[in-house]
């Protein structure tokens, strides 16, 4: 996954819009936070099928985007898992997982 394409750009910033320029997990309490970051629910790296999926992105502050994965192993980390029920809700049903490296 290329962060820095023009593609990758133009998708966070439509995204961003739709959820208002605000924390949607921060929204979800009450609270009114500004995103920094379009966070990928389903993680890039083990579902590319869904990369560009706008059921897959979430406006995020940079607290909240740390609580959805560890930086030491880049595992989701429960509340990372809590957001992909989440999404399943929405969807009625989980992605399939791709097996092998990307």
């Amino acid at each position: 996954m290329d962060y820095h394409s023009g593609k990758w750009k133009a998708k966070r910033k439509k995204v961003l819009k739709r959820d208002g320029y605000m924390c949607q997990y921060c929204r979800r309490v009450g609270k009114r936070v500004d995103a920094v970051t379009v966070h990928h629910i389903y993680p890039a790296e083990k579902y590319p099928q869904h990369i560009w999926c706008d059921w897959n992105l979430i406006s995020l502050c940079g607290q909240c985007h740390d609580k959805m994965h560890s930086r030491a192993n880049g595992m989701l980390t429960a509340d990372g898992e809590n957001l992909k029920r989440l999404a399943d809700r929405r969807k009625r049903a989980a992605p399939p997982v791709l097996q092998g490296n990307f």
